[in-house]
């Protein structure tokens, strides 16, 4: 009877309602359960390249950048939002240091290079947290980080010596950032002399002299501090620990390292000495 109000045949009937899944369809189907695991486990911070790296680490499935972005495609999933306006700083150098750095950003082993910088985070309209971060550019891991509520020589200081008691160094070490003051402090100058560590000074008003940390802040803010509404330092220290310790130093497959995450890179590092 149904076939005859839909004036169809009985064999076209019967091919619809046993018509079983191709195996391209199942697997499709398989994969975007991953891709969706992933997604949720990146928090939208992902890209297709990171997505094929975590896909092949993870799961040992190995399919191309084009089929991923079409099957994510079809799972219309939310994107991530955009950038907020850049905080310009009002730094003024006191005295002009030597840049030992060179825009030279790839050295050989961990523990050569460290950079810093701060950054701004915003509290309700009118009330702004500070971060201060310590990155080593052999693998780009972070490795000390502090926020608070005054940007003073006191928040450089305490990242660090929290970058010191973690890494312990025991040879010189270039210790690049911009010109700000808090930078050359005496308090702060006293903690690099006291650890061999050689101060390394951007030209003024140069960014690109400290790239490596401006990119780790860009993506911080579009990945995560732009996408939430903070209303406590508490909050921000929260979101700062899940996005450096478990996502970036863990979890997301880095560019510069051929997509391992800084963890893995320096990982291999001392497996090999």
């Amino acid at each position: 009877m149904l076939c005859r109000v839909l004036h169809v045949n009985r064999s076209t009937y019967y091919n619809f309602i046993n018509k079983r899944p191709s195996k391209r369809e199942v697997e499709n189907q398989r994969l975007r359960k991953l891709l969706l695991e992933i997604y949720m486990k990146a928090k939208k911070r992902i890209g297709t390249r990171a997505f094929k790296i975590i896909l092949m680490r993870d799961y040992g499935v190995n399919i191309s950048e084009g089929r991923i972005l079409r099957l994510l495609k079809s799972m219309t999933l939310p994107k991530m939002s955009t950038i907020k306006p850049r905080f310009k700083s009002n730094k003024s150098p006191v005295f002009s240091s030597d840049n030992l750095l060179k825009q030279e950003f790839n050295p050989k082993s961990p523990n050569q290079v460290w950079t810093t910088d701060f950054t701004y985070i915003s509290i309700g309209p009118k009330r702004h947290i500070y971060l201060c971060a310590i990155l080593d550019l052999y693998s780009r891991k972070c490795i000390a980080w502090k926020v608070s509520d005054r940007i003073d020589a006191k928040l450089a200081c305490d990242t660090l010596e929290i970058a010191i008691n973690k890494r312990k160094p025991k040879e010189p070490i270039i210790f690049h950032s911009d010109q700000g003051s808090q930078f050359k402090s005496a308090s702060f100058r006293k903690i690099l002399d006291d650890h061999q560590l050689l101060a390394s000074y951007s030209k003024p008003g140069y960014p690109y002299d400290n790239a490596v940390t401006e990119v780790f802040f860009k993506y911080l803010k579009q990945r995560e501090i732009n996408r939430r509404t903070y209303h406590s330092i508490q909050e921000v220290q929260l979101s700062c620990f899940e996005y450096i310790e478990q996502f970036y130093n863990n979890y997301n497959p880095h560019s510069a390292n051929n997509g391992l995450t800084p963890n893995q890179k320096e990982e291999n590092y001392f497996k090999k000495i």
